[in-house]
């Protein structure tokens, strides 16, 4: 039986000295599309940085990717981090590179040696978000969608089991969220990749409906209801 890509198990969540989220138990399979939902300052984003040890995980039980939060040593936590696809709101594209080069600064970052294999990794991860023609361009001379298909590019280099999109369509028009949602569905349905997406666009999740774990009140809960698989 494959183990979850995430499994928390009472788990109190810190900043600082301050509770954000008490008994925290989320659990997520492989090939699994959640949404997670809640007003600002309710968590997300802590629950978030414990998945990538950002924040640091002390009391319960806490598993990603088959890594032992609560035991992860420092030097742990890059190859942890391997294994997770982040795609940020806010893009952090280096705006000094092109968009190959924005790839290929992560691929040698994350031991890939061999220029014919990165080469290939990321003409496929290119392909795979509709950007080849991009290749060269600068980020400033690309659309925001078009950003955000790179950030998506970029998650995807380490073939990751899982792929966390916070806000992932939260400085983009409607029409380009719809865009970036469906490819986050194909990566999804395609590759098996669990995907964990955090947004306040409760269009998109009326649209695409899925597993829901709402934050509120220092507490997670899934919400309850069928959902269908997107």
């Amino acid at each position: 039986m494959e183990e979850n890509v995430i499994n928390y198990s009472h788990v109190n969540i810190y900043q600082g000295n301050s509770l954000v989220l008490s008994d925290v138990n989320f659990e997520m399979k492989q090939g699994e599309f959640i949404y997670l939902i809640g007003k600002t300052g309710a968590g997300k984003s802590s629950f978030i940085k414990t998945l990538y040890a950002e924040v640091g995980v002390k009391e319960g039980e806490a598993n990603v990717c088959g890594y032992n939060l609560k035991q992860l040593k420092k030097s742990e936590i890059p190859f942890l981090r391997r294994k997770l696809g982040i795609v940020f709101q806010d893009f952090q594209l280096l705006n000094d590179r092109t968009v190959h080069s924005n790839l290929d600064f992560v691929l040698k970052a994350t031991g890939w040696e061999h220029n014919e294999k990165r080469e290939e990794r990321i003409a496929e991860v290119l392909n795979e978000v509709g950007l080849s023609h991009l290749i060269a361009k600068m980020p400033y001379q690309i659309s925001g969608g078009e950003q955000q298909r790179l950030v998506i590019a970029r998650a995807l280099l380490n073939n990751p089991p899982l792929l966390i999109a916070d806000e992932p369509t939260g400085n983009l028009d409607p029409e380009t969220s719809d865009d970036i949602i469906k490819l986050l569905i194909k990566i999804n349905r395609e590759h098996n990749t669990s995907v964990l997406m955090a947004t306040h666009n409760y269009q998109l999740i009326d649209k695409y409906p899925s597993k829901i774990y709402s934050f509120s009140n220092n507490a997670v809960n899934l919400e309850k209801g069928i959902y269908v698989k997107v």
